[in-house]
């Protein structure tokens, strides 16, 4: 049967994209999120996977095309129309058996069976692309039912991703015949969630089949379970090609990009890695309890591995419920176990965003050498001319003028003087951002979004204060794109916002530094005037937390930059 290759939305506003290189031609052979194609739109260039196994049939679309998103631009033949009588009596090569493997689980991907000629008034609504890491989304809500109107672009259901949230606005004007996937599930990018066509155009007295994967062959079903055993024995990282790779090897290896990007961020060869997804394929999940036990190698020991082929450690999978991670290489110590909840408590799953963020966490924790500083600033010049500007300010740019723009100038100030702080780890070697990407810590009622200020440091302090409260205000109506949650160089929280004085906030990885900011409280100083007489003075002071990645930045340098960054907001006229 074949499956429809659609285009992928790749942003909230984006309703086109431009095919700019097929990767593969007719009749080649394309391996599940192998690239097939390339694109491009207004936003971000780049490459489409292939959300199944097989040859690729037809292309309908050729290099330098504008396309409608959700048009099917090409059809795979996934290889699941074959007669049962003949896999019966011709054992498959051993590159058939994956194929089966990898495609039967994902045949319902974008598989539309033969319907009645009314049943094609009905539009695909797919999960869209919401970045090039991200490899799926999990529809948190909803906001039409079916049977009910929907007009293009407007916002038909939302989705939670581990870079954003956003609403997914309707491809199409029409009604909604169905809904494929209910609130709560984790879908791969270009699966068809939802159908909208017309209430009289579609069939009612025999809804269109649902495609099921076909029954494996006698012979494919001995060789998975051959190859599946529950421990994995070591593997030894060859770096073969993909023809040349064994059965194994290539159900070990081949994961979803979100899976692939992970272990690339953590310097880990997913050979290692047991895998509990289709055909012993690596899952999210895998790699993040693979990342939980220690058991990953230092960037060091990967490095030396991948170069000479020795024999990796492999995770040993019990095959009960998963139990606390027991210390490892690097000493943890177990995991605790939360006592069963007693009567009258309120038990209720994490949100999608919440289980990114404690993922995220706890892998900064375990990546960087945290180390906080706080210094205590005389916040009175920028108070004074904020106060003398502000109303002028409203009125001239149609926004209000806070203190994050003060900040934010000086900052761009401190970290152009010293780089270090503006910095990424990348095996041995220490990468220095060109850019200043300003992340902003935005809290939400159902989580936390950082959106990034792009090059800042180009920025007037009114270019500063209108990107500030425009992303903020986008970010508590999920209306960001996900080009504005990404690429940010280094970070600024505000606890001070609540009445915080000061905490040791986590960095944001891969940066290597993050500034959290204090309420601004008036308070009696002991001051020194020219003449040298000692007075009290009432003043408005805050205290200002560097934490930062003792791999790279020395304490010296964290106490220079913060130095630099109060003589800068204590004593510079800023231009409003």
């Amino acid at each position: 049967m074949s499956a429809e290759i659609v285009m992928p939305q790749m942003g909230e506003s984006i309703a086109e994209g431009t095919i700019t290189k097929w990767l593969k031609k007719v009749g080649e052979r394309v391996e599940r999120d192998e690239p097939l194609f390339e694109i491009s739109t207004d936003k971000v260039d780049a490459e489409i996977p292939a959300p199944a196994a097989g040859t690729l049939l037809e292309i309908k679309y050729n290099e330098g095309d504008t396309v409608t998103v959700g048009t099917i631009v090409a059809l795979l033949d996934d290889g699941t129309d074959a007669p049962p009588a003949q896999a019966e009596t011709t054992a498959p090569p051993p590159e058939a058996v994956i194929a089966v493997e990898e495609v039967a689980p994902s045949v319902v991907i974008a598989e539309r069976p033969a319907t009645p000629a009314a049943a094609t008034a009905a539009v695909d609504v797919v999960m869209p692309q919401m970045g090039e890491s991200i490899a799926e989304g999990t529809i948190t809500k909803w906001l039409k039912q079916v049977g009910e109107t929907v007009g293009r672009d407007e916002p038909l259901f939302e989705i939670s991703t581990d870079k954003v949230d956003a609403e997914i606005p309707a491809p199409a004007a029409g009604t909604l015949l169905e809904i494929k996937h209910g609130e709560g599930e984790t879908v791969t990018i270009g699966t068809i969630v939802a159908l909208i066509g017309s209430a009289d155009g579609a069939p009612t007295s025999a809804p269109a089949p649902v495609a099921t994967p076909a029954p494996e062959p006698p012979q494919a079903q001995a060789a998975v379970a051959a190859a599946a055993p529950v421990m994995v024995a070591p593997i030894i990282a060859s770096g073969k090609p993909l023809s040349e790779q064994s059965l194994e090897e290539l159900r070990r290896t081949r994961s979803s990009p979100l899976v692939r990007n992970i272990a690339k961020e953590h310097n880990i060869n997913l050979l290692q890695v047991s895998g509990t997804g289709a055909s012993g394929r690596v899952t999210r999940n895998d790699i993040m309890d693979f990342i939980a036990t220690g058991k990953a190698l230092s960037p060091a020991a990967a490095m030396a591995s991948a170069g000479t082929g020795v024999a990796l450690p492999v995770a040993e999978v019990s095959s009960g419920s998963p139990q606390p991670v027991a210390a490892a290489a690097n000493n943890l110590l177990p995991l605790p176990v939360a006592p069963a909840p007693a009567s009258g408590d309120r038990v209720e799953p994490m949100s999608v965003i919440r289980k990114k963020i404690a993922e995220h966490m706890i892998t900064s924790r375990r990546t960087s050498a945290h180390v906080t500083t706080v210094y205590e600033i005389d916040m009175t010049n920028v108070v004074k001319q904020r106060e003398r500007a502000k109303a002028a300010f409203l009125q001239a740019n149609g926004t209000k003028l806070t203190f994050m723009p003060f900040i934010f100038q000086a900052l761009c100030a401190a970290i152009r003087k010293f780089p270090i702080v503006n910095a990424q780890v990348s095996g041995e070697n220490i990468i220095y951002k060109s850019n200043i990407n300003l992340g902003m810590a935005v809290a939400l009622d159902w989580g936390l979004l950082v959106p990034v200020i792009k090059n800042a440091d180009n920025l007037s302090l009114a270019g500063l204060a209108k990107a500030a409260n425009d992303l903020a205000d986008r970010a508590r109506a999920k209306k960001l794109k996900p080009e504005e949650v990404t690429g940010g160089t280094f970070t600024v929280t505000n606890p001070g916002v609540f009445g915080g004085l000061f905490g040791t906030p986590i960095i944001n990885q891969p940066q290597v530094a993050i500034l959290g900011l204090g309420a601004i409280i008036k308070r009696p100083m002991a001051l020194t005037s020219a003449e040298g007489d000692d007075y009290f003075a009432i003043r408005s002071m805050a205290y200002f937390a560097l934490t930062f990645d003792h791999r790279i930045i020395d304490g010296a340098d964290a106490e220079k930059f913060l130095s630099y960054l109060k003589e800068v907001l204590e004593k510079t006229q800023f231009t409003v």
